[in-house]
């Protein structure tokens, strides 16, 4: 006989056959499936390679132009149906609850409208680490609770897709059952606040008031990215270290800074990088570099202007596993960075983000109204970026070499619009979904020389930065 799980999924699966010939088809409810798909190619870059659980017609999976994809669906005649409008896409029939026969990794897993239909979600999840690598993201959508009834009458009149009872998912459920196995959620969007094809009403909803309280409160989905746990990446040996050290008229802090940088990993090296100095920063370096014989170093000259410049130019030159950024102020003591080592390679995150607004600080570290500008700021960027991020402008940061390689290569999708560094940084790692951690650091009193940071024409510059980027993430 038959087990409960068996007849559920066969009696899905017919229903998917019956829908399948009309489900691809532009409906009345096609403005809810267009939305979608500007949200996932907003999430999901190009030519990635992408496998889609619960593929249905495989509309959304072609729309985000893999460069390797495969399409996994129940139901046999969408299978036929995706496979004949996406010929170049392959198109498998199985049963998420049953993946053994599938092989293969990817960078992208998708789970599209799909966990609101399944018999066992915790068992399709946790089917899904063999196509993962550590950098893998899982990108899904469930519905929201407050639209059970109308999607219910929306199914009566033709105006949605009719569906078995389904899985009324919250957002805690999700978070709970991806951690059970053994995920870890690193952004979260609530979104499509008016699912219909209305014009100009349509895009006011999804494109802005779905964005605010208590707007949101009745938008229809909830889109979760998430990554394995423990993401670490697959190498032979302990990681090298780059230490990016950008200074402008630092000259009394070098020889500081580098009788206290710790070793780390297989190798530590120093990259300085010199900025158009007043005082003789530049021929200090040298000297210093001459005498210190326990560790790599580089000097380079910028040829640029900004502190953003000069850290482009220090990665570029860079030849560790791992790039840290230190601020040549040594307001940040240097040992601080081996904290920094460890959450990268223990998987704790994959963007390490300093944090001064913890502990107690030095009574002349930060002025008053700076504080106030950073706590502003930090609250602006962390709704606009989905991710908590306490200290937007903290000099100390950590990544793994290859992921700043793909920001950097999505550059052009911000442009050079950042003279600080920090937020090129910061945009680039939460636009490709990497887990960003808040890493408490003590912040002291600069003992040399005056800050490069003017509070008032770079406040306004960063007011302007979060109104450019906040059309680029948030209002799309």
């Amino acid at each position: 006989m038959k087990d409960e799980m068996t007849k559920y999924t066969e009696r899905r699966s017919r229903q998917w056959d019956t829908i399948a010939p009309f489900y691809a088809r532009k409906g009345l409810n096609s403005g809810y499936h267009d939305r979608l798909i500007e949200l996932f190619r907003d999430i999901i870059p190009e030519n990635l390679s992408i496998i889609e659980i619960g593929s249905g017609c495989g509309n959304l999976l072609a729309s985000l132009n893999p460069c390797r994809a495969v399409g996994i669906d129940f139901s046999a005649e969408m299978t036929r149906v995706a496979q004949l409008s996406h010929p170049e896409i392959q198109f498998i029939q199985a049963d998420a609850h049953d993946l053994d026969g599938i092989s293969g990794v990817f960078e992208i897993i998708i789970l599209s409208d799909l966990l609101n239909d399944l018999w066992d979600v915790q068992r399709v999840l946790e089917q899904i680490h063999r196509f993962c690598t550590p950098s893998t993201r899982i990108v899904c959508n469930i519905y929201s609770h407050l639209w059970a009834l109308p999607l219910r009458f929306a199914q009566i009149v033709g105006l949605a897709t009719p569906m078995l009872p389904q899985n009324w998912l919250t957002v805690e459920d999700m978070s709970g059952l991806l951690r059970l196995a053994g995920f870890d959620v690193v952004n979260h969007r609530i979104e499509i606040l008016c699912p219909l094809n209305v014009p100009i009403i349509g895009s006011l909803c999804n494109r802005y008031l779905a964005k605010f309280f208590p707007f949101n409160l009745f938008d229809l989905t909830h889109i979760l990215v998430a990554r394995p746990m423990k993401a670490v990446p697959t190498i032979d040996c302990l990681p090298s270290v780059s230490i990016i050290v950008p200074a402008r008229n630092e000259a009394g802090n070098i020889a500081k800074i580098l009788r206290a940088i710790p070793q780390m990993g297989s190798m530590t090296e120093v990259v300085f990088v010199e900025g158009g100095s007043s005082d003789d920063t530049f021929e200090t370096i040298e000297r210093e570099i001459l005498r210190c014989h326990n560790i790599k170093c580089q000097l380079w000259r910028q040829t640029g202007v900004g502190k953003g410049d000069a850290v482009r130019l220090g990665f570029e030159k860079a030849s560790g596993d791992i790039l840290m950024i230190l601020d040549a102020d040594i307001t940040v003591p240097p040992d601080d960075l081996a904290k920094f080592f460890k959450a990268l390679v223990d998987g704790h995150g994959e963007f390490i983000n300093g944090v001064r607004l913890v502990y107690p600080m030095h009574d002349k570290a930060m002025r008053f109204l700076n504080l106030i500008g950073n706590k502003f700021f930090s609250k602006a960027f962390s709704w606009l970026l989905g991710q908590a991020i306490k200290d937007t402008l903290c000099g100390t940061k950590a990544l793994w070499k290859r992921d700043y390689l793909r920001i950097s290569s999505q550059r052009e999708y911000f442009g050079n619009f950042d003279p600080f560094g920090d937020f090129d940084l910061i945009f680039g790692a939460a636009r490709l979904n990497l887990k960003i951690i808040d890493l408490p650091v003590r912040y002291g009193e600069r003992t040399y020389g005056t800050t490069n940071i003017n509070r008032w024409s770079h406040g306004l510059l960063l007011l302007q930065m979060l109104i450019f980027a906040a059309n680029k993430i948030k209002f799309k």
